[in-house]
């Protein structure tokens, strides 16, 4: 399943929503376009996992690259509503403690407050 990736803004946050599989190649070249470009208007980004199946070491080297990207610019992204599998890789990767991930996209959006 190709990803999908639709956006919104919610009291100034970007909201990207992601659904399928963040894999190496297409899918994640096309997530790192669509955050990057937001991050020139929006330093605050939520990235709701709750649609993504299946994310494979590329996909991850894509999400660290993003944090790298909006921290250096003085912008922040967090994950919400990870599905079991993409929340098992980040605990077994250790990612977990470097992303702050929330059950919820509202809880990720007030946490930016």
């Amino acid at each position: 399943m190709a990803l999908k990736i639709t956006t919104r803004d919610q009291d100034g946050i970007t909201v990207i929503l992601c659904n399928g599989r963040i894999v190496f190649g297409e899918e994640s070249s096309q997530l790192r376009d669509q955050v990057k470009n937001h991050l020139a208007q929006s330093k605050k980004i939520v990235l709701n996992l709750g649609g993504v199946s299946y994310i494979d070491s590329g996909g991850l080297g894509i999400l660290v690259a993003l944090y790298t990207s909006a921290r250096s610019c003085g912008g922040d992204i967090k994950l919400a509503n990870l599905t079991q599998r993409v929340g098992d890789i980040l605990q077994i990767t250790k990612l977990s403690t470097v992303f702050e991930v929330y059950e919820g996209e509202q809880k990720a959006i007030e946490a930016f407050a």
